[in-house]
């Protein structure tokens, strides 16, 4: 399935229905008066976060989304049928956005959650709604009210514990493929990885975290070289980022420096969130080599940086161990447990 992570789409509500204007007709009434239904409510349109999808790419091949109007109204003071609610079915960690894309309507994070995108018009009165004591025969009824009707942005934000960053060939798609049962795509040249990628990671048999990959970041991301940096809106949510650094590289700290600069370039918080930097292909290294390019990185990044190779597994259990005592401290301030639970 092809991965797509922001969709334009058109939402229109429900019309409500037309009142009716009608009087009793029945034999030996005398004065039947109106008995004019009102019309029906038109259909809401409501996005659901629902699990099971993790693209937008459905949004690909129908943008249009309309609610049913409601029927009108009719004699004997029958009230129109209510349309029933248009359902647009989202992966969670949607997005929704005005149509400028500066306006946040909606973030669904939890499967369950519901917003009513655009409500439907209310059914016209019919002419018994008028009826009164000095006008016993009311020629009047109302039209239905029209529904709401926008654009609006579905943007796709991955929900995952951890989050890999790095230059191309960084070695980051190898790390998620060692470490989880994820198959990314893999190969000797930048920018393999076109679009984000997840992975269950499993930590001392029983405990496990989410980790996700993403493309990599070259110098001027911020300003749309290469890939752009549209792709870190997938780490935001995010507890801690995992700075892969080749250790093939002339100069390490410089590598460092870039993805760092993207990152605070980028902003929304991601420049905050806890680090844990290592050098990768440690495999391909001298025990020298790999002493003076940590010495350089930690330097550059103002603390320890890990080695390990994620080709020979060296190192890796140790850098997965510290990324899951990040993410566990941080569930537990989030999820704190009851007094008196005894686990």
């Amino acid at each position: 399935m092809k991965f797509l992570d922001e969709a334009k789409i058109y939402v229109k509500s429900g019309d409500g229905g037309d009142g009716c204007m009608s009087f009793r007709r029945e034999k030996c009434v005398e004065f039947g008066g109106p008995d004019g239904g009102d019309g029906g409510r038109g259909g809401n349109v409501v996005v659901e976060c629902v699990e099971g999808l993790n693209t937008l790419i459905d949004f690909r091949y129908r943008q249009h989304f309309k609610a049913k109007r409601g029927a009108n109204g009719s004699g004997q003071n029958r009230t129109g049928a209510g349309a029933p609610d248009t359902v647009i079915k989202v992966p969670v960690g949607t997005q929704i956005l005005d149509e400028t894309k500066e306006i946040p309507i909606a973030d669904l994070t939890e499967v369950g959650q519901m917003i009513v995108l655009a409500r439907s018009g209310d059914g016209g009165f019919g002419n018994a709604r008028f009826k009164s004591s000095t006008n016993q025969a009311p020629r009047r009824a109302n039209e239905g009210y029209p529904g709401e009707e926008r654009w609006v942005w579905l943007r796709l934000k991955l929900i995952a514990d951890a989050g890999l960053v790095g230059l191309p060939n960084a070695g980051k798609s190898t790390f998620l493929s060692v470490v989880s049962r994820a198959k990314p795509k893999i190969g000797n040249y930048p920018f393999t990885t076109r679009h984000p990628n997840l992975g269950v990671v499993r930590v001392n048999d029983d405990d496990e975290f989410v980790l996700a990959d993403i493309p990599g970041l070259i110098e001027g991301a911020h300003e749309g070289h290469g890939l752009g940096d549209r792709f870190l809106g997938h780490i935001e949510r995010c507890n801690i980022l995992l700075h892969l650094i080749d250790g093939t590289a002339e100069d390490p700290a410089q590598a460092y420096r870039t993805v760092r600069h993207e990152i605070e370039a980028y902003g929304n918080g991601l420049e905050d969130k806890p680090e844990i930097v290592a050098l990768n292909k440690c495999d391909a290294l001298t025990d020298a080599d790999i002493a003076v390019k940590c010495s350089q990185l930690s330097q550059a990044c103002g603390r320890p940086a890990l080695a390990l190779s994620a080709v020979s597994r060296s190192g890796v259990e140790g850098v997965l161990r510290n990324l899951y005592s990040v993410v566990d401290k941080i569930r537990r301030a989030e999820n704190p447990e009851p007094e008196g639970y005894v686990p």
